[in-house]
C-alpha cells in the first residue's frame, strides 16, 4: 500500500478500541489519509469513550460515537436502528475507502460487530453511503482456539513494523489501559488483514454467504 496516498477514509466500528485492534496500524501507516472514525456505541461510557477521543488525537482521525445498545446479553437489534445510527453520524459525502467488520465478526463472538457489518454492507449496496470500496476486517480465533490473527490469504495482508506496532500496542496499554496478559493487550495483532471489495453487489453477495469465500 503506498502510504503517501491520500485517501478519504471512513471507519465504521461497534465499540471504542476496535480502531486500534483491528486497524490501528493500518492508520498509523498511511499519515496521508484523512479518517473519520464512527463508532457506534459506548458514547455515555464514562470510561472507555475519552480514551476513544485520546485516541483520535493520536491517529490524528477526527470520530464520533454513538449509543447502540451494549449490554453482555448481546440481544439483537433491529437492522432499520443499526442503519439509522449509521447514517446519522456517518458525514455524507463520497469516500475512497470505507472500512469495517466482518459478517461473521474478528472472534468468536460478539453480535454488535456482526450487525454493524451487515448495516454497513446494505447501505453500501443501497447506494446511502458513498465510497468507492470497502475493506472488511480480516480476522479469525479457530473458534476460540487462540487470539485473533489476521488470515494471510484475504485481500490485503500486511505485518506491522516494529515502530508501528509498538505505537499501537500503546494504544491499547496506555491510552485503553488494559491490563497487562488480559484479552485485549495479548490480542492487539502484529498484523493487520482486510478482505476487499470494488462492487456492492459482490459485498453483498460475500455477506449473504457470512463472510465465507467459496
Amino acid at each position: 500500500m503506498n502510504q503517501l496516498t491520500t485517501k478519504t477514509v471512513a471507519l465504521i466500528i461497534a465499540h471504542p478500541d476496535d480502531e486500534t485492534l483491528w486497524a490501528g496500524g493500518t492508520i498509523l501507516s498511511h499519515p496521508s489519509w484523512k479518517c473519520f472514525i464512527v463508532c457506534l456505541c459506548r458514547s455515555s461510557d464514562k470510561d472507555r469513550a475519552p480514551k476513544f477521543y485520546k485516541t483520535l488525537e493520536i491517529l490524528k482521525s477526527e470520530g464520533i460515537m454513538g449509543d447502540l445498545d451494549d449490554g453482555p446479553q448481546q440481544n439483537p437489534l433491529k437492522e432499520t436502528e443499526v442503519e439509522k445510527s449509521i447514517l446519522n453520524l456517518l458525514p455524507q459525502k463520497h469516500y475512497d475507502l470505507i472500512i469495517t467488520h466482518n459478517p461473521s465478526g474478528e472472534y468468536t463472538k460478539h453480535l454488535r460487530h456482526e450487525e454493524i457489518s451487515k448495516a454497513v454492507i446494505t447501505l453500501w449496496n443501497e447506494k446511502k453511503i458513498d465510497a468507492h470500496e470497502l475493506w472488511t476486517f480480516a480476522y479469525e480465533d479457530g473458534n476460540k482456539a487462540y487470539y485473533p490473527r489476521a488470515i494471510e490469504k484475504a485481500s490485503v495482508f500486511h505485518v506491522l513494523t516494529a515502530p508501528i506496532w509498538l505505537r499501537k500496542y500503546s494504544l491499547i496499554t496506555d491510552v485503553y489501559g488494559y491490563p497487562k496478559n488480559g484479552w485485549e493487550e495479548e490480542t492487539t495483532p502484529k498484523a493487520e488483514a482486510f478482505w476487499q471489495f470494488t462492487d456492492p453487489l459482490e459485498a453483498e453477495r460475500w455477506l449473504k454467504n457470512k463472510g465465507v469465500l467459496e
